[in-house]
């Protein structure tokens, strides 16, 4: 006996769509507003407040804001200072990142190991860092670079070394090493959690095959996670783009640190001095550019996962 189900009625579908699609516009209404109050408007303000300028009609006169198109945009591209920023963090991102990504994965291969033990005090002790508040961390750190106190160079001085790593020649990779130091734990976390969701009867297949532990390691763990160390390296690109806090507590035990080292200090210091259209212009040439980036990383490295 076969039975047969009638076709229901466009009406009548669209009668019982009606109230669900009601619940969903109101579940989704108050997010919907929140996105664009607290994300769209104030993008959109930026981008507004950066196409005027600031004049005065003589040098006590009031100050009146006028319409200036591109002029923002140029005047930050033909800032030497401002430019030089931005080829300082690109070299500091083509250095730090890698090394930083390499940590971490080396970190979270090594907790997935059967060999290792007191894996959860070794996880929290690597996560530790990215709990301490960036600007706490800079102060720590400037004071263990600080020649007069630094431990490093109370080891170094018996050797006739006295090395300054707050001079200008290597103040850079003393931040980078400051940032490393914070996210690498929290970047080896995500590996980590990537490894643990790898069926166990993949590394018994392998064993059973003759495969060794850096065989496993190497051609099952790392490209079963990659997609997880590509996400890491995202959000390390977005984030050196972004450096601010470290450079700008670090500021204040070195000389070598000035107010347009990074990009984002510059926009900060444009603002700061009220000239709200030029950091306005800086705020969207760092946005598009962390945007560009990130996107044209993510696509280059999909292909070779997904390949």
């Amino acid at each position: 006996m076969t039975t047969t189900t009638a076709p229901i009625p466009a009406a009548a579908r669209r009668r019982g769509s009606a109230p669900s699609t009601r619940a969903a516009w109101g579940f989704l209404t108050p997010f919907l507003v929140g996105f664009a109050v607290f994300y769209l408007v104030p993008i959109g303000y930026v981008i507004y407040k950066s196409l005027y300028g600031v004049r005065r009609s003589s040098t006590f006169g009031p100050i009146q804001e006028v319409f200036v198109g591109l002029a923002n945009y140029r005047s930050a591209l033909g800032d030497g200072d401002f430019v030089r920023g931005i080829g300082r963090i690109a070299l500091f991102g083509f250095v730090q990142v890698p090394v930083m990504l390499l940590i971490a994965l080396v970190l979270a291969l090594l907790l997935d190991s059967a060999r290792i033990r007191f894996t959860r005090f070794f996880r929290l002790a690597f996560f530790v860092p990215y709990a301490v508040p960036g600007a706490i961390a800079a102060i720590m750190w400037g004071f263990l670079y600080a020649p007069s106190l630094s431990p490093f160079n109370q080891l170094t001085r018996p050797l006739g070394a006295d090395p300054d790593l707050l001079s200008a020649d290597v103040i850079l990779w003393s931040i980078a090493n400051l940032v490393t130091w914070t996210y690498a734990g929290y970047n080896m976390l995500i590996m980590y959690s990537a490894l643990q969701a790898i069926p166990a009867d993949l590394y018994e297949a392998a064993r059973i095959d003759g495969a060794s532990d850096l065989q496993i390691a190497w051609r099952i763990k790392v490209p079963i996670i990659a997609p997880a160390v590509v996400l890491t390296a995202v959000f390390s690109i977005i984030g050196t783009l972004q450096l601010f806090t470290e450079p700008q507590v670090m500021a204040t035990v070195s000389t070598a640190i000035s107010s347009s080292y990074t990009p984002t200090i510059a926009a900060y210091a444009q603002i700061s001095a009220q000239n709200y259209g030029l950091g306005a212009a800086m705020s969207v040439i760092i946005t598009v550019a962390t945007v560009v980036l990130s996107v044209v990383f993510f696509r280059l490295t999909r292909k070779r996962v997904e390949g």
